[in-house]
């Protein structure tokens, strides 16, 4: 006696036990992604970098280079995971899906595995490339704005050099190396000229910083500060105690302008990622009904098919 029952189908139940992920449709699109993303990063740069001058009143200005940049990293970004997650679509295999819901659903699910092994390459490639693409980055930025703005020098470094002013031109010139015949070590005047050495501007920095965390600059830090700045520049100890406050403060919105550029960067890399996870996921839906429907993929489209093609 034979017993009844509903037979599986055989395509599906040769593939029940295999993966419905095509891994290489989704490292196809990934890849294609990272390399269309950095392209278009590179070329951005470049745009960047040429849209500067050192002279006034030419190129544009700060808040406009920085919007562009931010736009351009957004739109490289979406743009890229759309064209991998459009391949990687377009590329899957139909698995027999038996409604046309779940078809949808694993090709945008396949959209959205480039874009996660996108972002994991993107990951991978920063840190292995920080030392080495950040320095030349840097260093380019350095060169072609240096001249332009301040923004390149660190906010610390400005600080300092304002706090350390001389008052007189003697006192700058005499005081990196002494003159024959200079006072011994020991005297006032070595003093003054030992008070701009690297070691005293990183001690200073690190007590700005220290006090810039904590909120408040105490009255033993502000008395050694200002006793600093006096040897340095010549300053009255009250005058040099103002210099201190001054430069507390200039510290102070250095760090907060800081924090805010890092939680704006936050914010617009956040918004920027999910963008791009939708854009993926639809890009791949879109391949995928291509793939179905036998559309061609086309860079440009003749005049008399424009139409029949973007009716699919």
């Amino acid at each position: 006696m034979t017993h009844a029952g509903p037979a599986p189908a055989p395509s599906t139940a040769s593939t029940a036990s295999g993966s419905f992920v095509e891994w290489g449709a989704v490292l196809a699109g990934a890849f294609l992604a990272a390399s269309i993303s950095f392209v278009l990063l590179t070329f951005g740069t470049a745009i960047g970098l040429s849209a500067t001058s050192s002279w006034p009143n030419s190129g544009a200005s700060a808040k406009v280079l920085a919007t562009l940049a931010v736009l351009w990293a957004m739109m490289q970004q979406i743009g890229a995971f759309m064209a991998g997650g459009y391949v990687a679509g377009r590329m899957r295999a139909r698995w027999h899906e038996p409604t046309q819901h779940e078809v949808e659903f694993r090709d945008g699910l396949h959209g959205g595995l480039v874009w996660a092994v996108g972002i994991v390459i993107g990951a991978a490639l920063a840190l292995a490339t920080a030392g080495a693409a950040a320095k030349t980055g840097i260093d380019v930025a350095s060169k072609a704005a240096g001249m332009a703005a301040s923004s390149s020098v660190e906010p610390m470094d400005a600080v300092l050099d304002s706090m350390l002013r001389p008052t007189t031109v003697a006192q700058a010139t005499g005081a990196p190396a002494p003159p024959a015949g200079a006072a011994p070590a020991g005297t006032s005047a070595s003093r003054g000229r030992a008070a701009n050495t690297d070691e005293t501007r990183s001690e200073m920095a690190r007590i700005l910083t220290n006090s810039v965390a904590s909120g408040s600059l105490s009255d033993q830090n502000r008395n050694y500060l200002a006793q600093l700045v006096a040897q340095r520049s010549g300053l009255s100890q009250q005058e040099a105690e103002r210099r201190v406050n001054e430069a507390f403060t200039a510290a102070r919105e250095a760090a907060d302008k800081a924090r805010k550029g890092a939680i704006l960067t936050g914010f617009v890399t956040a918004a920027s990622l999910i963008i791009s996870f939708g854009a993926a996921w639809w890009a791949a839906m879109r391949g995928g009904h291509h793939r179905d429907n036998s559309v061609p993929a086309r860079f440009g489209f003749g005049r008399n098919r424009r139409s029949n093609v973007l009716a699919s």
